[in-house]
This record gives C-alpha cells, structure tokens and sequence, in this order.
C-alpha cells in the first residue's frame, strides 16, 4: 500500500517517520493511524521539535488515537535521541531498545525498515501467516522463536525492511484472520494451512475474556457560557482534561451523590437541570457507561487550585480531551451551553 510513512525521503526523516507511525501503529489499525500521522507531521516535523513540544499539545495532536503512554513515551525517546544521539536514531539493537516504549517488535522494525538490518519484526498479522505457513496452531514462546528463525532464513539480508513489510502486507491484506484470499496469495502452494483446506484452524483462537462494564456520573456543569473541566491525574489517561466524572456503583442516589463529589472536589454547589441516559464508549480493558448530568452553579465556597478551569465553547479545541468528553459535546450543539 501507499502510506505516508513510506514515502522516499532522506535518511533522517526516513528514521522519524518510522519511529512516529511505529509508536502510532501499536494496537491501532493502519487505516485509523493514517490522518493523525499526516496532521502529526505537520505540526512536530523532527525529533528536536518532538523534544521540545508541551505535553498539552503532544495529547491534542493525540487526541483520539489512545492509549496515551505512547505519546509520552515517544517524547521522552526523542528527548533521549536529541540529547544523546545528535538527533539522529541508534543505530543498534541495544541502544534502541533502551528508548522509552521500545519493545522487541519496535526495535525490530525500526532497525530494518530505518537502517536496513537483519532483524524480523513479528506483528500479530505476521504471527498469522507464519502460524498459517508453518501449521502451528499455538502461538507458545517455542512456535514464536521457530517463527522468527524461519524469517530469518525466508529473509532477504539485502532488502530487510521490504521484507518485514511484506509480510505485514500479506497479512493485513490477503491473509485475513476471516475469509483469506488465499487464491491470491503469493505462497499458497507452500502454505500448509492452504493445503489442508483449513487455513482458518490456524493459529487456534485464543478465547477473549469478557470485558467488565462501569458506571460513571460526569457532568457539564454551567456558570453562564463556561463550563468547568479537570485534568486527569490518574494513570489512565492522564494528562488530559475532561468534564468532572466518578465511578459509581450504585445509581439510586446519582444526583445527591453527584452533588456531593462535586462540592467535595471542587467546594462548588450546583443545581441539576437534566439528567441524560448512559452515553457508551468502550476501552481496551472496560465498557463505560457514562450516565450525563446537566447542571449549574449556584455557589463557589472553596477555590480549590489546579485542580479545574472553566472554559467556553470555543475553546474545546484548545485541550486534549478522551474521547468520550466529545460525546458528551455532542449534545449540547447550541450557541451557549443551554440545552
């Protein structure tokens, strides 16, 4: 496929774009990576303005793609790359992996696609192919160096990174985990899945565990045309800013509970106006059900500093919100924040 990080360009911007889309295609689908990678570049060109650029903006350049760790992870890489590489990228196994969030498929498809090195880079659409290939239907530590070792011997030394990118491609495109267009694949005649006629039988599915569902109460709480918002402080997400919200577990008492998070974070007093059903999203590891409460601020008792900011309509797009906060704005589309 054509993709903007393969573009031909200079050694040194070859090193960025394969780093950046790398970190971006982590858990995240091509297709989804493809716009946040051109609008990334567009406004953090290089490792030096990487390094320098403000958490705030790093998240809103994010923002929608998740899992937040890998922008932070990929500043601190560039900080390290700047300060103690020239701005230029190592070059070696060892020095690569000791960059924040450089595992051992990152390391291997840097080093291959960046600098034309020998190493594989084994990607769940890799595992598949190889599973498939190889009729290997568990995917064990035993299964996964045999895998490597076979790429290793399958691989063209003279031509890495095309190789390691091929076998992306095949299976990202031809052999899917449904329905594999196995009549078009490339190695179909020494493919032991193909040739038994079960090519979905490999690799077995693991079975997923189920997925917990949480309530939480958050609210667009008004004092003329602002609303208040809080940075997240927490592991998950943090960094970013959202609408006040809690977990609950239980719904019988939402209003009074809310009222009193709210005054007890913030030392404000509120007046609820409507109360909305549960807008859904759903994480890696959770379903979130967020139940939403319209209201207004009767009273500020406490100024509680840091903590929250009140804002206007025209400035969402100034912070880096989760991507549930814009549900939630969906909802209010007037001019002001009346309902």
């Amino acid at each position: 496929r054509s993709l903007p990080w393969r573009v031909r360009s200079s050694a040194k911007k070859k090193e960025y774009f394969t780093l950046v889309s790398e970190f971006m295609l982590q858990q995240t689908q091509v297709k989804t990576v493809i716009p946040y990678f051109n609008n990334f570049l567009k406004n953090i060109p290089n490792f030096q303005s990487l390094a320098k650029v403000s958490e705030a903006k790093l998240l809103k350049h994010w923002q929608g793609l998740g899992y937040y760790s890998r922008a932070k992870n990929l500043k601190k890489s560039a900080k390290m790359i700047v300060g103690n590489f020239s701005g230029r990228l190592p070059n070696n196994y060892e020095e690569l992996k000791k960059l924040p969030g450089v595992g051992d498929y990152t390391a291997g498809a840097v080093l291959s696609i960046a600098f034309n090195k020998s190493y594989v880079a084994v990607d769940g659409n890799v595992k598949r192919v190889m599973a498939r290939l190889t009729s290997r239907k568990k995917l064990s530590q035993h299964n996964l160096r045999f895998i490597k070792s076979k790429l290793l011997k399958f691989m063209d030394k003279n031509r890495a990174g095309d190789f390691n990118q091929a076998m992306m491609e095949l299976g990202a495109c031809v052999c899917l985990p449904r329905n594999p267009k196995c009549e078009q694949c490339p190695i179909n005649k020494i493919c032991n899945a193909y040739i038994s006629g079960k090519p979905t039988e490999y690799p077995a599915k693991v079975v997923k565990k189920t997925i917990p569902s949480h309530f939480f109460v958050g609210g667009l709480i008004r004092v003329g045309n602002k609303i208040l918002i809080q940075k997240r402080e927490e592991k998950m997400l943090n960094g970013l800013w959202e609408i006040p919200m809690k977990k609950i577990n239980d719904q019988k008492n939402l209003t009074k509970d809310f009222k009193n998070f709210i005054f007890n974070k913030y030392g404000i007093t509120v007046k609820i106006n409507k109360v909305f059903s549960a807008i859904k999203h759903s994480y890696s590891h959770f379903n979130m059900k967020l139940i939403v409460i319209d209201c207004e601020k009767t009273t500020s008792i406490v100024k509680k500093k840091n903590m929250y900011s009140w804002i206007e309509k025209n400035q969402i797009n100034k912070y880096p919100f989760h991507k549930v906060n814009h549900k939630v704005f969906s909802l209010f589309k007037k001019k002001t924040w009346n309902v």
